[in-house]
């Protein structure tokens, strides 16, 4: 299925092509590469809506996160997600897409060069292809780069984490030329891997390492030992993974590039093989928890579990049978399961356990390949190659592991590097004391109530610290305005209950006088003048402010009763309804 189309010098014969012919046309007199931009109609729809997919994974990656940090840095790491899209998402507009996928004459084994700041004309025969597959490779490249943000969260200095994620970049795009770039080194020595389990995971799992590790454990971490924290939101944790379960879905089926040919029915395999491959890590992940916990289930144990299988299946998603990846996800969830407290005895800090989920288990991932990897009939993804156990002999199991050594060894040394250099200009700890009241107050003037912020604040008031600022911030969740309506009107309640006090006293004259007819009488005459229509409406009446209609309660010796007081324009008032539906009183108590 090879039709082509041939572009010569001005004036020769050329022809259209058609839909899915476009992997011999040359644009800007460089070279192109064949898969990345053959697509049909059908493939592309099925590329930008496996595009659009993927790119909710940043919602279960946000929510997985924030859940999994104290409350006090929630908001932090959503931030963090954000910026991930917005500032990775423009460098890789920028220079990352140049350098993975670029066609230049620059183009090396090691990076390629060319297709910067990618944007073709509307006369550009490959115009709807360049910008399906840019969009594509885009949501892959957010997804590596949001990895990081869970291992760095609850310590990093926002600052310094905007000027990483902008470079983060560089230490995915070059990479991910390597494994699917044609001009890669890896791809052009046969490494197989379908939907990134190196490129992404095995990349982001090692970025993420290097990170934690640079920054150190968060203050009080290991103070009574390596067990985990508690969960700050265990439901958004949950949610999260459901989220990141959907669009891995997207994530392995689209990375088919298509439904034309042979590729719609191995899409349909990929889907069914990522489920498989969670079915087998959440099975054991269960079983551990139960085992570990005494009977108890442990939310992070089965959560990392579920998504180091997914992570597993991802390489060879559409290679493997049924039961081939439940078997590799159910390694890759055990890798995890043992490797999140090995890291914590390493003293590496890591809060969401990416070092395990993605690097681990992407290294596994990788490796699985070259173990159980089928020659996919009509397809040339693994250029005829089979893996060990299926009778193709130790070659895919090697350039497999070369590819795995490679990617961790890169994904760890530039993350040192990158992040060294950004200290040398902004600090990327945060200050102790910071970090004491959480990234939330003092990053984004986000108080949170009855978390300990206020008893942080009491504390660090004697140190000479500038606090000022995020002591005046007023606590979320609240309505200022509603607020100080409140205070106005617990002041007229205060001013009511006064006025209320003296008036009973006014009434309750003394039993000497009660003897006295005459001044009895003359006491109830000034008490009825007192109480006449005048006050009744309120004109005088200090106790009441304007400000609408609120609701009032009273409690006598004859019982208890309701008041309403109602403000219109200038006139003020109130109405009393007793429970005995015949008391005529005219002042109230008000809760």
């Amino acid at each position: 299925m090879s039709n082509s189309t041939t572009m010569g010098s001005p004036g020769a014969a050329s022809t259209t092509p058609s839909p899915g012919a476009f992997q011999s046309l040359a644009r800007n007199n460089s070279y192109v590469i064949p898969g990345l931009y053959d697509l049909n109609v059908e493939d592309t729809n099925w590329v930008l809506t496996s595009s659009f997919i993927i790119f909710t994974m940043q919602t279960g990656f946000g929510m997985l996160e924030s859940g999994c940090v104290s409350v006090k840095n929630e908001v932090n790491i959503m931030m963090k997600n954000i910026i991930d899209i917005v500032l990775g998402g423009f460098t890789y507009w920028l220079f990352g897409y140049a350098m993975a996928f670029g066609r230049g004459e620059l183009n090396n084994p090691f990076v390629a060069l060319g297709d910067f700041l990618i944007d073709p004309g509307v006369s550009d025969p490959l115009f709807g292809p360049i910008f399906a597959a840019f969009l594509f490779q885009l949501s892959f490249s957010t997804t590596a780069t949001t990895i990081v943000s869970g291992a760095m969260a609850e310590r990093c200095n926002f600052k310094a984490y905007c000027i990483f994620s902008f470079f983060n970049t560089i230490v995915y795009c070059i990479p991910a030329g390597w494994v699917w770039g044609e001009h890669g080194f890896l791809k052009n020595l046969g490494v197989v891997d379908i939907a990134g389990s190196g490129p992404v995971h095995l990349i982001g799992g090692a970025s993420a390492f290097a990170s934690a590790a640079i920054l150190g454990p968060r203050l009080g971490r290991y103070a009574k030992g390596t067990d985990p924290l508690p969960l700050g939101n265990p439901v958004n944790a949950c949610m999260g993974l459901f989220v990141l379960w959907w669009g891995w879905l997207a994530f392995n089926s689209g990375s088919t590039y298509g439904v034309s040919g042979a590729k719609w029915a191995y899409a349909a395999r990929a889907a069914v093989m990522t489920m498989m491959g969670s079915f087998g890590g959440g099975s054991f992940s269960i079983i551990y928890s139960m085992i570990n916990n005494d009977g108890r289930m442990d939310v992070v144990d089965l959560i990392n579990g579920i998504l180091a299988s997914l992570v597993s299946v991802t390489a060879g998603c559409y290679l493997y049978h049924a039961w081939e990846a439940i078997l590799i996800g159910a390694i890759g969830s055990a890798l995890c399961c043992f490797g999140m407290p090995l890291f914590d005895r390493m003293g590496v800090d890591d809060p969401v356990g990416a070092s395990s989920v993605h690097g681990i288990a992407g290294i596994w991932g990788v490796l699985a390949v070259g173990f159980f990897a089928d020659n996919p009939l009509r397809m040339d993804t693994t250029s005829g190659r089979s893996g060990l156990f299926k009778g193709g002999g130790w070659y895919m199991l090697g350039v497999q592991s070369l590819s795995a050594l490679c990617l961790a060894c890169w994904g760890v040394c530039t993350t040192f590097v990158l992040l060294w250099l950004i200290n040398k200009v902004v600090p990327i700890r945060m200050d102790p004391n910071e970090e004491l009241l959480g990234a939330d107050l003092m990053e984004h003037r986000i108080r949170h109530t009855q978390i300990g912020i206020s008893r942080a604040l009491s504390a660090l008031a004697p140190i000479q610290l500038d606090l000022d600022d995020v002591i005046d911030a007023p606590p979320i969740g609240r309505n200022p305005g509603h607020e100080r309506c409140v205070d106005e009107i617990e002041a007229a309640s205060q001013k009511l209950h006064q006025w209320r006090q003296a008036m009973d006293k006014f009434a309750d004259r003394p039993a000497r006088e009660k003897t006295e007819l005459a001044s009895g009488a003359s006491s109830r005459r000034r008490s009825k003048s007192f109480l006449s229509k005048s006050h009744r409406n309120g004109k005088d009446n200090a106790a009441f402010d304007r400000g609408g209609i609120t609701t009032v309660k009273m409690s006598g010796r004859e019982g208890k009763e309701t008041h309403q007081l109602s403000v219109i324009g200038s006139e003020q008032s109130y109405q009393v309804g007793s429970t005995d539906r015949n008391a005529d009183r005219n002042f109230a108590w008000i809760d």
